[in-house]
């Protein structure tokens, strides 16, 4: 299912230790701050999940996120769903210890399979939403 398009891929380094960027991408509270604050609950398990509401504009997303793999300080990695629309992706946090520095790469698996019809779907959308977060919103976040 997730091997029909390019997947989007982000990545980022970071001048932090690789605890410091698990932290970041695994602890709720840390969450909230830099990736959606509506989340309610997380936590860094297989099996795990979760479901929280985005609103934009006059669309309601029910984010439903399942923890599929974790690797501590090396990977997370969830199937994303949405209550309202069709459509399954999958999400790929990786962790590289770089020494001094983290790598962070974000893989974005699935896009194509949520409707076209909506603008946030599209895959400049998500591109830009996952560049968004991850060098803008986590990069500023533990850069402060």
């Amino acid at each position: 299912m997730f091997n029909s398009s390019k997947p989007i891929v982000v990545e980022q380094l970071f001048d932090n230790s690789i605890q410091e960027v698990w932290n970041a991408i695994s602890n709720l509270s840390l969450m909230k701050l830099w990736f959606f604050e509506q989340i309610e609950d997380f936590k860094p398990e297989v099996g795990f999940k979760t479901s929280f509401v985005v609103k934009v504009e006059d669309r309601t997303y029910t984010h439903l996120w399942e923890l599929t793999e974790i690797i501590l300080q090396k990977n997370i990695t969830y199937d994303w769903k949405y209550a309202e629309y069709d459509g399954e992706g999958k999400v790929i946090f990786e962790l590289f210890d770089l020494g001094d520095k983290t790598k962070l790469v974000l893989t974005n698996f699935g896009i194509e399979s949520f409707p076209s019809t909506i603008p946030e779907f599209s895959r400049e959308s998500c591109n830009n939403g996952w560049n968004y977060f991850i060098k803008e919103r986590l990069y500023n976040f533990l850069n402060k």
